[in-house]
């Protein structure tokens, strides 16, 4: 299993003049190319089954509320995942554990559409910084394709 980052997390933001009380939009785009790597990112190699791709951050204090997957460009037939978080630092909170599948599992990324959150998790507010993080299932990604993350929440400012 690999962890591949994306080149330029957090770029994409704009404002955060006022870190509590904004209901928020964040937007990541994971494109791959024709071998099926991600481009833009720490490594071009092909995701396979468990790669873990960081796609952006998320702020601490940011109470989740709803994602969707935009998947304009199918990856290769077979190819699911999962969209959840992991925290910056890499250590998991008691008060709201990592979820690698918060926002849902078995997500068909290899078909065209528009996927919505698929669970029924309480809205959780980060304990702290976390990556939104999709982890591929099901099968390799072996063809160019791409998929635009969206997560909605409100930032409620640190504790």
């Amino acid at each position: 299993m690999a962890t591949i980052k994306k080149k330029s997390i957090g770029e994409q933001q704009f404002g955060g003049a006022i870190p509590f009380g904004n209901v928020t939009v964040y937007r990541s785009t994971l494109e791959t190319g024709a071998t099926g790597g991600a481009l833009n990112a720490d490594s071009a190699t092909a995701l396979a089954v468990n790669d873990v791709v960081m796609l952006d951050t998320l702020p601490q204090g940011m109470m989740l509320s709803d994602a969707q997957i935009i998947v304009s460009t199918a990856m290769t037939a077979s190819v699911t995942g999962s969209l959840g978080f992991k925290y910056v630092d890499g250590v998991d909170s008691t008060e709201v554990p990592q979820d690698a599948a918060y926002f849902g599992s078995s997500l068909a990324l290899n078909a065209t559409g528009r996927l919505r959150c698929s669970t029924s998790k309480v809205p959780v507010k980060l304990a702290k910084e976390a990556y939104l993080t999709l982890t591929i299932t099901g099968a390799a990604n072996a063809k160019a394709s791409r998929l635009d993350v969206i997560v909605q929440g409100e930032r409620m400012g640190p504790k």
